[in-house]
């Protein structure tokens, strides 16, 4: 997803950068289906992401409470699992600003054409 987001953003700033109108109408009427996808898909990470962190959160507490060898490996493990997440959903959150700032970007070329 983070190859996918990064080249649509460089595909919207070559559109961009080109000045062409044809290309620009093109891309203003996809731009919003794309955010789309990329909210969802943010949306879901960010659920994914919490999950995560509650369950090293509990797991963290129970070893704290038992002194179970067993719980701590459980926790180190999902703390190693929430740092991609971690990473993975910044990526997704900065990538879907970005979008929304070219969004903002092609409506005034747009506007000021007409």
């Amino acid at each position: 997803m983070e190859k996918r987001l990064k080249a649509y953003i460089q595909y919207l700033e070559s559109v961009i950068s080109g000045n062409n109108p044809d290309e620009m109408k093109t891309a203003y009427s996809d731009i919003l289906t794309q955010i789309a996808f990329f909210q969802h898909e943010r949306l879901i990470h960010l659920i994914v992401t919490v999950t995560f962190a509650i369950l090293a959160l509990m797991s963290l507490q129970f070893f704290i409470l038992t002194g179970m060898f067993a719980v701590m490996m459980l926790f180190l493990l999902l703390m190693l699992l929430l740092v991609p997440y971690i990473r993975h959903y910044y990526i997704l959150e900065n990538g879907t600003q970005r979008l929304y700032e070219l969004y903002d970007i092609i409506h005034k070329e747009l506007e000021l054409r007409k």
